[in-house]
């Protein structure tokens, strides 16, 4: 059973992280732009959730409909982990080593877009300085960057999964 969830969710972490890589290269190769767009990273955060809920469905379905708590946190947290560490590794590949001018002009993209957002919420004009400033001092696609993102994902991730795999859990009673 630990093999086969194992291999489930780690086939559907391998999918996840290949759709993530081409959602970046083809945002990259389209319109750089597309990155900075709230709606497609909304979609993206939605498309996580769903191959991790899929992973727990499949690791259920092995187990003739039961996985407990911690199976099906596990499956859903490999899953996610390996879906991102392959999204990490692209995006670190493309702004890094390929194209480091992509990095900045996102960089730029990405502040104007948050100074946008300010003004629509009317947040004074210090704050809006202090927060470019903070960005523009920040390398978002150095390793460390990329790091703390991957962290703060995980995190994330891990919260949504939780609450995933309680509501996805059904313990076998012949096992009890």
């Amino acid at each position: 059973m630990e093999k086969s969830l194992k291999s489930i969710a780690t086939n559907y972490g391998l999918y996840l992280g290949v759709f993530l890589a081409l959602i970046t290269v083809i945002a990259y190769a389209v319109n750089l732009e597309l990155l900075t767009n709230m709606w497609l990273g909304i979609a993206i955060l939605l498309v996580i959730v769903v191959f991790g809920i899929i992973a727990v469905a499949k690791v259920k379905q092995s187990q003739n409909g039961f996985a407990s708590f911690k199976e099906s946190f596990t499956s859903f947290f490999i899953t996610v982990l390996i879906g991102l560490l392959i999204s990490t590794v692209v995006s670190f590949l493309i702004f890094n080593v390929i194209d480091t001018g992509a990095a900045e002009t996102l960089k730029q993209k990405t502040i104007e877009q948050t100074v946008q957002m300010m003004e629509g919420f009317n947040a004074p004009v210090d704050a809006i300085d202090k927060t470019v400033e903070q960005m523009e001092s920040q390398n978002q696609f150095g390793i460390v960057g990329i790091l703390k993102s991957l962290a703060f994902q995980l995190v994330l991730f891990s919260i949504i999964g939780l609450i995933a795999a309680a509501a996805m859990k059904k313990n076998n009673p012949d096992e009890a």
